[in-house]
């Protein structure tokens, strides 16, 4: 995968998106992150994609595909690497 292949939306004080982003970080995978609080149009896209909710972590991946929330678990089965 390419950079910008795979998107992070999430925020700093979130523990879940540092999780996933330490997943992520610690198997080389690139990514692309999008912190909330910095963009407000981050935030209306979260909003789209989660059918009004701001559920973060919200990681779309190339194919289209969004994960919301995942665990370590479902990243691995994503990725390829589980």
């Amino acid at each position: 995968m390419q950079p910008g292949d795979i998107t992070i939306y999430g925020a700093f004080w979130c523990g879940d998106c540092r999780r996933a982003k330490k997943f992520m970080d610690e198997r080389g995978v690139l990514y692309t992150w999008i912190d909330i609080d910095h963009n407000p149009d981050a935030v209306v896209e979260v909003e789209r994609l989660n059918r009004g909710m701001r559920s973060i972590p919200t990681i779309v991946f190339a194919d289209g595909s969004i994960l919301v929330e995942p665990s370590n678990a479902e990243l691995a089965r994503k990725l390829g690497t589980a």
